[in-house]
């Protein structure tokens, strides 16, 4: 597997990201296509606009379906960073570390990880800055 930096740790599936956005987003323009041209007939515009629904339930289960796992990967990812940091200290994190900081923290190798996580919390860095700030790259292959 490629080694993981900076450039290349974005998550980016092509067939869910790219290809069923795509096609989703097109079937519900189309559907709104068949609603408009079927308004005048009385039978054809009840399918239509049952069409227009389901498509429209397609998108939403389609976003939250990305919601919820990101959602869930981000309170795995507060646990994973507070049990490190009580590993090592025997503190829990910095309450005042936010949530994105704190995932951003997951990439920074264990000698970097309390320096970086005081400094997060002192300048205020956003997850970007502790990114960038990060030079022995800890991967993560197993994220959502």
């Amino acid at each position: 597997m490629e080694e993981q930096n900076y450039a290349n740790h974005r998550r980016y599936v092509p067939l869910y990201h790219g290809v069923l956005f795509l096609l989703l987003a097109a079937a519900f323009i189309g559907s709104f296509v068949n609603l408009y041209v079927s308004i005048g007939d009385h039978q054809g515009v009840y399918s239509a606009s049952l069409i227009t629904v389901l498509t429209f339930c397609g998108l939403i289960q389609a976003w939250y379906s990305r919601a919820f796992a990101t959602k869930v990967q981000d309170r795995a990812i507060r646990a994973e960073e507070n049990l490190r940091h009580f590993a090592v200290t025997g503190k829990l994190l910095d309450p005042r570390l936010k949530l994105g900081q704190i995932i951003a923290l997951r990439f920074a190798s264990d000698e970097e990880f309390l320096a970086l996580a005081k400094r997060a919390v002192e300048e205020q860095l956003s997850r970007e800055d502790i990114k960038k700030a990060i030079t022995t790259w800890r991967a993560d292959h197993h994220r959502a």
